[in-house]
């Protein structure tokens, strides 16, 4: 009878398992991610205001915490995190400027600027990918646009919007009281580019590997 090589008869050995845990891993991280800034922009909304005369609406970092969290997560994870935030926020608990949450918050003149969140995160963390195209020392300039851009086309617009039509104001009224914010959004928008600048360099995967 002939022999059979042993090397003709069929490799049973199992092939190399699928990266189950490296899945697992990622989303994890995903998860961490998406809690820790919606707890980070909770802290920044909690931190005392600045009320100026008139003013319905305070001065707070708020924005800051919005805005971090699109330039460093990303569009989608950023966003999550905005409404994780919101979700928390309008279920009770008190995660809002001044330590106000629950239903009675879509009652408020504030309104506008809340629900304009997640899509400014959305589009700074769209805009901060370009990031990656630019040199290491250029990439705060492109951070810091991407983030003017989302407070200027959502949350100034809608915030504004909102709260003149809450408080009977007409459009010149409004907006010039909703100009009042714009300094200090600048300002808060530099830092958020700083910090998202040092993150990058810091961990390079968080700029390259963006959801």
């Amino acid at each position: 009878m002939a022999h059979t090589p042993e090397a003709a008869l069929p490799d049973e050995r199992p092939g190399p398992a699928a990266p189950l845990p490296a899945v697992r891993s990622s989303a994890a991280t995903d998860v961490a991610l998406v809690a820790t800034f919606a707890a980070f922009i909770a802290v920044c909304a909690l931190l005392p205001g600045i009320h100026l005369p008139g003013m319905s609406v305070a001065i707070t970092l708020q924005t800051l915490g919005v805005m971090l969290a699109g330039l460093v997560l990303g569009p989608v994870r950023g966003t999550l995190a905005v409404l994780l935030y919101l979700a928390v926020g309008f279920a009770g608990i008190p995660v809002f400027s001044e330590g106000t949450g629950g239903l009675a918050t879509f009652g408020k003149v504030s309104l506008g600027y809340l629900l304009a969140f997640p899509l400014a995160a959305a589009l700074a963390g769209f805009l901060a990918s370009r990031a990656t195209r630019v040199r290491p020392p250029l990439r705060p300039v492109v951070l810091f646009l991407s983030a003017t851009a989302g407070s200027l086309l959502f949350i100034h617009p809608l915030g504004i919007t909102v709260m003149g039509a809450r408080m009977g104001l007409d459009a010149g009224e409004a907006v010039a009281m909703g100009a009042v914010f714009l300094p200090g959004d600048v300002v808060k928008n530099v830092v958020a580019a700083l910090v998202a600048a040092a993150v990058f360099r810091a961990f390079p995967d968080m700029l390259e590997r963006r959801r």
